[in-house]
This record gives C-alpha cells, sequence and structure tokens, in this order.
C-alpha cells in the first residue's frame, strides 16, 4: 500500500476519533474503539488482523499497566477516606506559611496525590484552598487557583503513579523507575517556575476582581480581612469530623453534566456546579498550637506505604544507571511488587486508623474507579497498536529522523494539536505516544524523553472542554474569564516551561 492512502486513512480515523467525542459525544472508550477499526480496515490488517490486534494492544498495555493502576487508584481511594489531605493542607500551612503556600500545595498536587483519584482530589482539596486564599492576600483566589490546576494536571502525564505517566511509559516501553525520576527532575522546577511566572502576572494586572472573581468570593475576601480568617480550622474540622470522606460527599458538593471520562478529568462538554457560600467552614479559627505537631505523626504514617513504594522503583532505576545487578533488589525494585506493598502497607495503616469497615468501603470506591481507567487506557493502547500495525511508523520515519529539526518539539506539538481537538490530556497523550511510538528508534533519542515530551504536549491549552475547567471554576469561585487565566493560561504556561526545560534535560543522554 502507497504512502498517500495510510496517510489520509490515518488522519481520516483521528479526526473522526475526535468529531465523535466533541461533536457527538460519544464516549472516548467507544470513539477510539471504531477509529481503530477504521484503520485497521483501510490499511494493509484488512479483515484478518483487524480485531487481533485490537485486543492485542488492549492486551500488552494491560499486561504493562493494568496492575500498577488498580493498586495505585486503591492506595489513593483509602489514603482519601482517611482525610489524609485536609491533614497535609494543614501541616503545609504551618510548615511553609500561607504565602508560600500556593508552590508547595501544587507540588505536593503534582507529585505526592498522584495515586488519588482526580476529582475527588480536587473536590476535597479545592474547598481547603478557597479558605486558605483568603489567607494570601487580594490575590489568594488566582494564585491558589493556578496552583491547583498546575499541580493536578501537570502530575496526571508526568509523575508516577499517574495514569497519564503509567500509559505513556507503557506505550513507549519506559522502565517506570526511570519514568518517575525524570519526571520529578522535570515537574518540580516546572510547577515552581510556572506558579512564580503566574503570580508575576497577576501581579502586574493580569487579574481583575470585579470580573474575574464570582462576588461571593470577593465578599468573602472583605469579610475574612476584617475578621481575621484562618483557614486552620477548616483542617481541624473536616479531620475529626464523623462524616467520612466519600465520593458521595464529594457529588453533595459538585454536580457535573456529562461526567468524568476515565482520567476524570477531561470530559468534552462537561460543566460544574458547586457550593460557594460556606467553602469548608474555612471561617472558622483553631488557635490550638499543639494541633499541629500532633497531627504530624499520623500524616507521615498515613503517606508511609506509598512513600515507600516509590522509593522501592526509584532505587530500581538508579541501580539500573549504575549497571548494579541484584536479583533480589530487581524483585523489590518491580513496579508491580513495590506498588503491591504499598497498597497492603496503606490497608493496614487503614485499619488502624479508620477501622476494618472503612477501608473496605474505600476499596470498593477504588475498584470502581480503577475500572473506568483501565478500559481508557487499554482502549488507548488498542489504538496505538493500529497505527504502528498500519504501516504509519515506517513512513514517518522516512520523514523524520534523529537528523529532524528539534525532534522533542515535534513531539509536543504533535500531542498540543491533539489536546486542542480532544479536550482530554490523558486521551491526547496515549494518541500521542501511539502515533510516535514507532517513530522512537529513527528520531534517535530515549523513549523517556519522547514520553515526557508527549506529556507536556498534552497540557497545552486546557479549556472548555475540561471537566477540571469547571470545577476549578466553581469551587474556586471564579467566573469562566478568570478560569481561563487560572486555567487555560497557567496551564499552558507550564505546558511550554516543561518543553523548554526538556531541551538542556534531554542533552544528559548523550
Amino acid at each position: 500500500m502507497s504512502d498517500v492512502p495510510v496517510l489520509v486513512n490515518t488522519a481520516v480515523a483521528i479526526v473522526a476519533t475526535v468529531v465523535l467525542i466533541v461533536r457527538f459525544r460519544v464516549n472516548p472508550v467507544i470513539s477510539l474503539v471504531l477509529g481503530s477499526l477504521y484503520l485497521g480496515l483501510t490499511t494493509k490488517l484488512g479483515l484478518d488482523k483487524t480485531v487481533q490486534t485490537i485486543t492485542k494492544g488492549f492486551g500488552d498495555i494491560m499486561a504493562e499497566v493494568g496492575l500498577l493502576i488498580a493498586f495505585g487508584v486503591l492506595m489513593g481511594a483509602i489514603l482519601q477516606e482517611m482525610g489524609t489531605i485536609e491533614q497535609l493542607v494543614h501541616r503545609l500551612i504551618g510548615l511553609f506559611g500561607p504565602k508560600r503556600l500556593p508552590y508547595s500545595l501544587s507540588l505536593t498536587i503534582g507529585t505526592l496525590l498522584q495515586s488519588i483519584y482526580l476529582d475527588v482530589l480536587l473536590v476535597i482539596s479545592a474547598p481547603l484552598a478557597r479558605s486558605a486564599s483568603r489567607r494570601i492576600g487580594p490575590l489568594g483566589t488566582p494564585r491558589m487557583a493556578v496552583a491547583m490546576a498546575i499541580g493536578l494536571e501537570c502530575g496526571i502525564v508526568l509523575v508516577v503513579p499517574g495514569v497519564g505517566a503509567l500509559a505513556l511509559a507503557a506505550l513507549l516501553h519506559v522502565p517506570l523507575g526511570t519514568m518517575l525520576l525524570w519526571g520529578l527532575v522535570l515537574i518540580i522546577p516546572t510547577i515552581l517556575i510556572s506558579v512564580a511566572l503566574m503570580t508575576f502576572l497577576f501581579r502586574k494586572g493580569l487579574w481583575n476582581v470585579a470580573t474575574d472573581e464570582a462576588a461571593q468570593t470577593h465578599t468573602a475576601h472583605i469579610e475574612a480581612g476584617d475578621a481575621g480568617t484562618s483557614v486552620e480550622a477548616a483542617s481541624s474540622e473536616q479531620r475529626h469530623s464523623s462524616v467520612p470522606h466519600t465520593s458521595e460527599h464529594a457529588a453533595a458538593t459538585t454536580s457535573t453534566t456529562n461526567g468524568p471520562d476515565a482520567n476524570g478529568a477531561d470530559t468534552p462538554g462537561a460543566t460544574a456546579t458547586a457550593t460557594l457560600d460556606t467553602p469548608a467552614d474555612g471561617d472558622r479559627q483553631n488557635t490550638d498550637p499543639s494541633q499541629s505537631a500532633s497531627e504530624a505523626p499520623h500524616l507521615l504514617l498515613s503517606f508511609a506505604p506509598l512513600l515507600l513504594a516509590l522509593l522501592m522503583i526509584a532505587t530500581g532505576a538508579i541501580a539500573d544507571a549504575a549497571d548494579l545487578h541484584n536479583r533480589v533488589l530487581a524483585f523489590l525494585a518491580d513496579p508491580v511488587v513495590a506498588l503491591l506493598v504499598g497498597l497492603v502497607g496503606t490497608v493496614v495503616v487503614g485499619r488502624i486508623r479508620m477501622g476494618r469497615k472503612r477501608v473496605e468501603d474505600a476499596i470498593a470506591r477504588g475498584f470502581k474507579d480503577s475500572g473506568q481507567i483501565l478500559i481508557l487506557t487499554a482502549v488507548g493502547g488498542s489504538l496505538a497498536a493500529v497505527v504502528a500495525a498500519g504501516g504509519l511508523g515506517d513512513i514517518l520515519r522516512g520523514y523524520f529522523g534523529a537528523e529532524s529539526f528539534a525532534p522533542l518539539l515535534l513531539v509536543w506539538a504533535i500531542a498540543a494539536v491533539l489536546h486542542i481537538a480532544v479536550g482530554s490530556v490523558t486521551i491526547s497523550a496515549i494518541t500521542a505516544a501511539g502515533i510516535l511510538a514507532p517513530l522512537a528508534p529513527s528520531l534517535g533519542i530515549d523513549p523517556v524523553l519522547i514520553a515526557l515530551a508527549a506529556g507536556t504536549g498534552s497540557l497545552f491549552a486546557v479549556h472548555v472542554t475540561s471537566n477540571t475547567f469547571w470545577l476549578l471554576q466553581s469551587l474556586m469561585g471564579q467566573t469562566t474569564r478568570g478560569t481561563l487565566k487560572t486555567c487555560t493560561m497557567g496551564v499552558s504556561l507550564a505546558s511550554v516551561v516543561a518543553i523548554i526545560l526538556l531541551q538542556p534535560i534531554s542533552l544528559l543522554f548523550f
């Protein structure tokens, strides 16, 4: 088959998938399967091999990341039930103060909290962030909103066990330890620089309270200034409340139309509303100085299993880089073993702190959430397999090679265009990785760089087709215009900062 029909049919399949998702509101899983079928039937796969390739791609990616996603989501569900996010925000304020909270919270969300289902993480942390914004000053709302948006979206695709990061690593055959280490190297400066630049722009007049904040938010800031509002009580009351932090509680706080897709954040056409008048009881004061110190051991205990799992994975990557080979170390550093250790440890801690019943309830919710994520990730693998088997990689290798100008920028641009069209960070990253995976050898760059470049490109232009956009608008008390600045502009800036930072990082691989 000549090059032109393959290129045309691949373009038709991708455009048709986008149109089905965006225009006709077809579920992303169904859309991706239909696109895969069309592409297979119109390329050299034909009737004989199309379904076989789709199912093989589905199974291959599940073999790579299926257990990892399930273990990660289950850990996150138990951490959510224990109220660790509220404790963590309270602790961050105590350690860094409210002025540095945007940086510390964004870093924490983008790294440590990526095992928690994104919408749940947003619903729980946004009221606390909104209450904290009153202590920061008149720019508290935009600073906290942009910090949350950047941390949430960057973490999905750059840091293990973020769903997008796991999928990218699987499609491009990147060891998870390597993805974890280099993802951390990239995301930490990206978040710090992006939040600092957005803060600078807000101070130079980018933010207009009258048009960018909801009336209730502006009024609340004025009242907070008069009353000396403190955010610590919000964390304390939620932490000691008898109401468990369940998804039903989250649903009472926020409602969505065309609910979140399997990555929990990016279904096109999604909208959200939230209660804006009484955010997380943030107007009450906590004057007990011993409370922050007493909660620290509990917080460390809650996160210890997850931290141990990530440390085990990272140790394996460091050992590989140092050319150290040990069978016991390799076994313990295997991501499946490491995350299983983390999950078992989290279950034990959860039973000690909450009892067996609440842990079982959290696990049940985790299974429900992980099922959605697993199917979308696997179907993305099916499309990637069909794209590769259909001959696109061979064709692209004739046009792009190691001598291509700025190959990482090419990867970034492809993912960015897909995200603008689809509106889903995870789907665009997975699709871009599937298209580019056959091209990786000819580009002459390490697959982890391609994975990170695809992840950063998929962050560009998070806009009104994203559920995260509307949740941030409602929960942080912004207008649509304000959310375009904090979410769309903020995350797009992070995308650009990340690809710029990735260029000097890539030099370390040569």
